[in-house]
């Protein structure tokens, strides 16, 4: 039986790796997907969105390409942004980290990107798994701060600034503020009992990158007192969310540095025991 162009155009562009949509909400910006080769065949109301966000380097395919196979086997969309540097063409490679820039609410134009997708594969997207790697987990902690009931589980690996659940510090050192700046209120009870992975390599202790400088567009007073490196800024993103109540699990990989690849594999056994009820 012959197969209709409109399917055929699906199952190459819209199933698997699918190609690079524009958001509807903000054409600055964009995302791509990996969509499960069986998903017709599995339950869309047990379907899972698992957004993956990418650190400075913004590589994006990569980002996505490391839930393929779990996707396969856990019924799981993955979402993959783009958020470009220099997007107000001010040289800014680090809007997206802090959720906002100028007039772009980055957590707000991702929000609209799984709801697009959620009304493309008729899923529901009420609660995502969430992953960022460095820059992405800039964004990732900050977006759980912000929504914390939009969050099914959240993995955060390796972020060089941390925003720590300190009310008497100015957004984006603590949270304090907060509501002027995004219009919502960070309300700590939400946290409570939502499961938080903390992940960091055991080598990744360059300081260069994460030390924030006095000239620097972001630095604001108390920023570098998390920590030195990445490892005990983690500790202190940990210690935070434990106060308010999270689920944290946090894992050290011996000898790996700053790579997204090894991190990973950390995230996929967290997703998977969440999905399972074994977190």
């Amino acid at each position: 039986m012959a197969i209709d162009k409109k399917t055929l155009l699906y199952k190459t562009y819209e199933v698997g790796k699918t190609t690079v949509f524009s958001s509807r909400m903000d054409s600055r910006f964009c995302y791509c997907l990996y969509v499960p080769h069986r998903f017709d065949e599995n339950s869309r109301a047990q379907t899972t969105l698992l957004i993956s966000v990418h650190g400075t380097g913004r590589m994006q395919a990569l980002y996505r390409d490391l839930f393929c196979e779990f996707s396969e086997y856990n019924n799981c969309i993955v979402l993959a942004p783009l958020f470009p540097a220099n997007v107000r063409q001010d040289g800014n490679m680090s809007g997206y980290k802090y959720l906002k820039e100028g007039d772009i609410r980055y957590d707000l134009v991702l929000l609209d990107m799984a709801a697009e997708v959620a009304q493309r594969y008729r899923i529901a997207v009420d609660k995502v798994l969430l992953f960022g790697f460095s820059g992405g987990a800039h964004f990732a902690h900050r977006f759980l701060l912000l929504h914390p009931h939009r969050i099914k589980a959240v993995s955060i690996g390796a972020p060089g600034v941390v925003t720590l659940p300190l009310q008497d510090k100015p957004w984006w050192v603590g949270i304090a503020g907060a509501h002027q700046v995004f219009g919502l209120d960070i309300d700590p009870a939400a946290l409570a009992g939502v499961p938080v992975h903390l992940v960091v390599g055991g080598a990744d202790t360059e300081t260069w990158e994460i030390t924030v400088d006095a000239d620097d567009a972001y630095y604001m007073e108390g920023i570098n007192d998390s920590g030195r490196t990445r490892g005990e800024r983690l500790q202190s993103l940990a210690d935070g969310l434990s106060s308010w109540g999270a689920r944290v699990r946090k894992d050290v990989v011996p000898g790996e540095t700053h790579d997204v690849v090894p991190i990973s594999q950390k995230t996929r056994e967290f997703f998977y025991d969440v999905l399972n009820d074994l977190y």
